[in-house]
């Protein structure tokens, strides 16, 4: 059966929006093919006829992850950089990684292999570079560091406390984590 390059182009964003949630909440290994096409409402067939393989599948959808990101930063209202931390920072962040960063979800993962390390690299440098432009830098305890320098320290440290957070047993170590990092970053 033939479709129309409109439904054609649906369901190819289904497949990339339910691939970057799976991939994220379980890993690239935790999520098969076959169960990316059942959540996107399509049979394991009709995969090749949109990716050629689930390497390629899971670069794209490390892309369509970090726009994902990019959208809400763009739309926080208020101080951007604040704003990043808050939401970044947050219980509801920590708690529902498929909808979170990719990087905090996927990075140590992707550090293990090669396929998806171009597209993540591409991503981590673009996001590295809007927040350089994005938030304020003039008005922190490190207004004397390069712009760039800062945001890829905000960066990392936010990230780190993410991946912390989520892996401690501890609730209110978890929290303490994620409310910790908030704060000394805000400054």
């Amino acid at each position: 059966m033939r479709y129309s390059v409109e439904e054609t182009a649906e369901k190819h964003e289904k497949i990339l929006t339910e691939a970057a949630r799976l991939f994220r909440e379980r890993g690239f290994a935790g999520a098969g093919v076959a169960e990316i096409m059942q959540a996107a409402g399509l049979t394991h067939g009709a995969f090749y006829a949109h990716f050629p393989s689930k390497d390629a599948l899971a670069g794209a959808a490390l892309v369509r992850a970090f726009e994902q990101s990019s959208a809400r930063m763009r739309t926080d209202a208020g101080d951007p950089k604040q704003a990043f931390l808050d939401r970044y920072l947050s219980v509801a962040h920590r708690d529902r990684p498929g909808a979170g960063c990719a990087i905090a979800a996927l990075g140590p993962e992707v550090a293990r292999g090669e396929a998806s390390r171009a597209p993540f690299t591409e991503q981590v440098a673009r996001m590295i570079a809007d927040m350089t432009e994005r938030f304020a830098w003039d008005d922190s305890a490190r207004k004397d560091r390069p712009a760039r320098q800062n945001a890829i320290h905000l960066l990392s440290a936010a990230v780190g406390a993410l991946i912390l957070a989520r892996a401690v047993d501890d609730p209110a170590l978890s929290d303490e984590i994620l409310a910790g990092v908030r704060d000394v970053l805000a400054d």
